[in-house]
Order: structure tokens, then C-alpha cells, then sequence
């Protein structure tokens, strides 16, 4: 007993959902608790995909019995040699045709029949009953297990869940923890010691479901997950590294995800539209592409869930789902070129590049010059009807959600967005820009919804407004607004100045509309949730030693409370280095992306 006692204290038991984790003290495998928003969100969405893949699979039966119908209505019946007849089975074109893409996924089985029959034998195809299996998980970077248990236990309908890592005392932690969890995970779990990206090039088409979560940019994963992923399959992904997508680092940004950011408001949001472009060029490579379901900024990374298809002519259109930003330096103004457009003659569709360019060499608002970045998806990054039904099915479920009241918050944002509007621009810049009394979010929707455009705000920022309304129209109603709150004399080469010295073209109508408070506002609907507690963020990589420079991350008490001794979590904790503050921390790449991440 003395040495089992002796192995406890070693570790810590943590609960997160249905599951359980021994976890060692030492920090020798990474876990981080504030991803519990991470994992509730992905198991809300998992639920969604295997009931929307049940919905396709039922649709695609039905319409492959549509067409057998049809075609033995069509099809006289032929005289046997007994004189009677019979109908013909239906033609193996509808069969091929329903088979398609997803045969990985279906498979037929033949009746049994409990004695000869004439009728089965002579038509085996119109017995045959197709039968979905259970989808199969992949997470790519496991760790602990946590994610890929959580799976298993609380998934229902899922099959197999694969758990690899590269780290031997990952695995092992995984593969205890499987057995912690009991049969409920044993028959469900199996963890492998592997290089994720071989692993899942040798293994294509396999996955219905691939999760990638590392620890920075999942860059280097792409290519082979996107190979990995079966046809209609789900791939989850996430990047933490915040700073080289938002533009801190755009030369960084071009090499990992081929695309520039340029520094904005929205710079959240082009962080999942430059991942989103990432993830489609991959996919074309291969005959593939993406359809986005959801994508949401969250406390301090980016997380998408694409649906991947292949289909050869359907890549043709990735060119339209692209497009370049020209973000002015001096306002707010941002406008998007299209990287293609389609001509078409009569039945006959040609794809061509996109006119352009769509701005001046000056911005025709401020006079002040563009910068230029992307490409960056400009297609829609959710789809409505999975955000409603992950919405609902969330909502049926609240106790099994350990962080429900963020993910509902996420989520309900999400479906109050205007989907078909790319970027966003922020209230308080605008009213900035000109050096006028602000008006409320209420005054100013309303002057866009009369004026005959749509406004929503984003789930990426709480001061964030998204409108279909061009910018002409958004500076008319700042000019009619300072027309009405005159402001102080302003540089004459500054951008309000120039903005203000234009007359509006547009009378802007600042009466209250109704539309101007969403159905969540006037329901008083959490949306926007404070983090839960104190350095809430990304934790320390596993096998770090500590040092004054984790302070942002841990807090001071944690850092400097006991210098060359073990802390509360039995991490050394180091002095810190000459010239240094105690609890101040150097710059470092790792440190610099949390920083942008916590970014209003």
C-alpha cells in the first residue's frame, strides 16, 4: 500500500465532463484547463455532425429509392421464360451514382434469408441494405487524452477514437488515463506513439473526424490531415499562435498560412479567414474543398470546423471564395477584391481573374494610402443551420456542458451574425477617426437599418459591427451626426478633417428602428462572459522550467513566491535573471502572441 500511496501523490485527479485524468505534478505532459471551452465547443459540434450525417445518409436513400422507382415505372416489364414477368432491378448508373464519394463511409449487406429464394437470387442489388458505420475520430496531438476520453464518453453514435502523440510520456499518460476511465473508454480509445503527420498520410480517407489542436499554428499538419479526412468528413482545427496572424509578424504569417495580415480591429476575424484560406489551398491540392460550419475567435486562439469534399470541378471555384483587403492607413475603410469571377454565355460558365483594382491609389474618404494583405477567405465562415442546431442541442443538453454558459454565448452571437459580410469595423474607431461625441450602438444601428442596410454585431469583438452598408454611407451618417454635436477645429491633415469637409449625400434618419436590438439584447441574453478567473490563458508548455517571465501567465504569487522551491503545482521555479524585475517578463515569440490574443 506504502508504494501505491507513494505513486498518488505523484499525480492529480482532474474531472472535466464524464471524464477523469491522472495528471502528473511535474508538468511533464501538458494540460491546460481553460480549454474546456475548446473541448465543449468541439463535442457540441461533434453531437451535430454525426445527427446531420444520419439526416444525409436517410436523404441519399431516399432519393436513390425515388430513382428506383422511377426508373421500373419507366422500364416495361420482360417476359420470363415461364411466361410471367418481371420488373428489371434498377440500372447500376443510379446505384454508382448514390455510391460516389461515400462509399468509404457506406457499405451494403445482403439480407438473410432463411431459405433458397428465387426472387432473392435473381435480384441480389434490390435486397441489399445500406448501412452507416459509426464515424472514427482521429486527435492528432492528444496529450494527456482528455479530448479524445471526453470523445468516447460523452459522443453518442461515435466508433473508434484514435489518440497519437510523438512523446513517449504522452502516450503513456494517455494510455492511463484510458484505463482510468474504465470500459466506457478501453472499448473506444487507442493511443499510439506516432508522428501525427505520417501517421495520418499513411492512413488517407480513414478519419470521419480530425482534430488538430497544438500548441502554436497548425500549419504543418494540414496537408496530411486534409488527405486524412474521409469524403463529407470533419476537420477541426485550431491555432494559438494569435500574433503571427494578426499581423505582428506578417512576414511569419505569409510562410506559414500564405497570406499576409494587415493590422485592423478585425484582425481576430482575419485570423480565421487566413486559416480558412490556408485550409482550402491544401484541399485543392488534392481535388478537395472546404465548407466552413463554424469558426469563432475564443479567449486567446482560433477555432474552425470545415466539412471536406472532393469534387474536380467544384475546386474551380475556389478563386471566388478569395480575396485581397485594402485597409486604408489613415480611417477605418477597408474594401475586399475578389480573386475571380465567372462570365457566363447562355449554359456555358468561364472562369476568369477578377476585375480590379476596386479602390484608388488614395483612399477617396481621408486621402491617405492602402495597405494591401491577404488573400484571406472572403466566403461565408459559418453555416446558419448548424449554429441553430448546435445552439439547440446545447441548450437540450446543459448539464452536460462543463462551460455552457460560454459556449451558449458563442453560439447565439454567432447566429445573430450578418453571415455574407466579411470583416467588421469597430464603433468607437470611427467616432475616433472624426473626434466626436460618441453615439450609442442603438443610435447608430438604427441610422444604418433607415437607411436601407442590414448591421449585426460579431461575436469577436463586443464593440464590433458588421454591415452590408459601403463606406460613403457609414461617413454620412458621422457628418449629419457632427452636424448635429459640433466638435472642436481638427488638424487640417488629419483623417477626420478630411472625412468632415465632404458634404453628406445621405440625410442619415437617427430615429429609433426596431431591428436595432437583437432578439438576444432584448432578452438580456449573456453574451460577451468575462474570463472566469485571473490569467485565464494559455499555460506553459509542457517540460518548461518556470521563471519570472511566466508571470503574465501564472500571476506573481505563483512566480515569486518561493524562489529555488517547488510550487503549489510542484514546478521549480527559477530566480529571476540579472536585470530583470522579479515578475517582469522578457520578450520572447512565445509570449508576444498572448499579448495580441488578449487584444480588445
Amino acid at each position: 500500500m506504502g508504494e501505491v500511496e507513494e505513486k498518488l501523490e505523484t499525480y492529480e485527479v482532474k474531472r472535466e465532463g464524464e471524464a477523469e485524468i491522472l495528471m502528473l505534478k511535474s508538468n511533464a505532459v501538458f494540460f491546460n484547463p481553460v480549454q474546456v471551452h475548446n473541448r465543449d465547443m468541439s463535442i457540441a459540434i461533434l453531437r451535430t455532425f454525426v445527427d446531420k450525417r444520419k439526416e444525409e445518409h436517410e436523404e441519399r436513400i431516399n432519393r436513390k429509392n425515388k430513382a428506383r422507382q422511377h426508373v421500373s415505372q419507366d422500364i416495361p416489364p420482360r417476359p420470363d421464360g415461364d411466361g410471367t414477368s418481371s420488373e428489371q432491378p434498377a440500372s447500376s448508373s443510379v446505384d454508382g451514382e448514390i455510391n460516389g464519394d461515400h462509399g468509404r463511409e457506406l457499405h451494403w449487406s445482403a439480407d438473410k434469408a432463411e431459405g433458397p429464394s428465387t426472387e432473392t437470387a435473381e435480384t441480389p442489388s434490390s435486397k441489399r441494405i445500406r448501412e452507416l458505420n459509426a464515424p472514427i475520430v482521429l486527435e492528432a496531438l492528444a496529450a494527456s487524452g482528455l479530448r479524445s476520453l471526453r470523445y468516447a464518453r460523452e459522443v453518442d453514435g461515435l466508433g473508434k477514437v484514435v489518440a497519437l502523440d510523438n512523446d513517449e510520456a504522452s502516450v503513456e499518460a494517455c494510455k492511463r488515463n484510458i484505463k482510468f476511465n474504465g470500459s466506457a473508454a478501453s472499448d473506444k480509445v487507442e493511443a499510439h506513439l506516432a508522428d501525427a503527420r505520417v501517421y495520418m498520410l499513411t492512413h488517407p480517407k480513414e478519419f470521419d473526424v480530425v482534430d488538430l489542436d497544438p500548441y502554436g499554428s497548425p500549419a504543418i499538419f494540414l496537408d496530411s490531415a486534409i488527405q486524412a479526412v474521409a469524403d463529407g468528413g470533419l476537420l477541426m482545427c485550431t491555432a494559438t499562435d494569435m500574433a503571427v496572424l494578426c499581423g505582428a509578424n506578417g512576414e511569419v504569417c505569409y510562410s506559414k498560412y500564405g497570406s499576409y495580415p494587415v493590422k485592423g480591429k478585425y484582425c481576430h476575424e482575419m485570423a480565421l479567414r487566413i486559416l480558412l484560406s490556408c485550409i482550402e489551398s491544401h484541399a485543392n491540392r488534392y481535388k478537395r474543398f472546404i465548407v466552413p460550419v463554424l469558426s469563432v475567435f475564443m479567449d486567446f486562439y482560433v477555432r474552425v470546423f470545415v466539412r471536406v469534399f472532393t469534387s474536380a470541378s467544384e475546386i474551380k471555384n475556389a478563386p471566388l471564395k478569395l480575396s485581397y483587403v485594402y485597409q486604408c492607413v489613415g480611417c477605418d475603410s477597408f474594401h475586399l477584391q475578389c480573386l475571380g469571377r465567372t462570365i457566363t454565355k447562355g449554359k456555358s460558365v468561364k472562369y476568369a481573374p477578377g476585375i480590379g483594382p476596386v479602390v484608388p491609389q488614395k483612399c477617396s474618404d481621408c486621402g491617405k494610402k492602402f495597405n494591401v494583405g491577404g488573400p484571406i477567405w472572403s466566403a461565408p465562415i459559418h453555416d446558419q443551420d448548424w449554429v441553430l442546431s448546435t445552439l439547440a442541442n446545447v441548450k437540450a443538453m446543459k448539464n452536460k456542458y462543463p462551460a455552457y454558459n460560454k459556449i451558449t454565448s458563442v453560439l447565439t452571437t454567432v447566429s445573430e451574425e450578418l453571415h455574407d459580410v466579411q470583416l467588421f469595423f469597430s464603433q468607437h474607431n470611427i467616432t475616433g477617426t472624426v473626434k466626436c461625441t460618441p453615439l450609442s450602438a442603438v443610435v447608430f444601428r438604427s441610422a444604418v437599418l433607415n437607411a436601407g442596410y442590414r448591421i449585426s454585431s460579431t461575436h469577436v469583438n463586443p464593440l464590433g459591427l458588421k454591415s452590408d452598408a459601403p463606406w460613403d454611407v457609414i461617413w454620412d451618417i458621422m457628418r449629419c451626426w457632427v452636424r448635429l454635436h459640433p466638435i472642436k477645429e481638427q488638424p487640417q491633415d488629419s483623417a477626420g478633417t478630411m472625412i468632415l469637409s465632404k458634404s453628406p449625400k445621405l440625410e442619415a434618419n437617427f430615429s429609433r428602428a426596431v431591428a436595432a436590438v437583437s432578439n438576444a439584447q432584448a432578452k438580456k441574453v449573456n453574451r460577451f462572459l468575462p474570463n472566469p478567473e485571473r490569467h485565464w490563458g494559455p499555460k506553459i508548455r509542457a517540460g518548461r522550467t518556470i521563471t519570472s517571465k511566466h508571470a503574465s501567465l501564472l500571476g506573481h504569487e505563483a512566480v515569486n513566491g518561493v524562489i529555488h522551491q517547488k510550487d503549489g503545482n510542484g514546478l521549480v521555479v527559477d530566480k529571476p535573471s540579472p536585470g530583470t524585475e522579479e515578475g517582469v517578463r522578457t520578450t520572447e515569440e512565445e509570449f508576444s502572441d498572448d499579448e495580441c490574443a488578449r487584444e480588445p
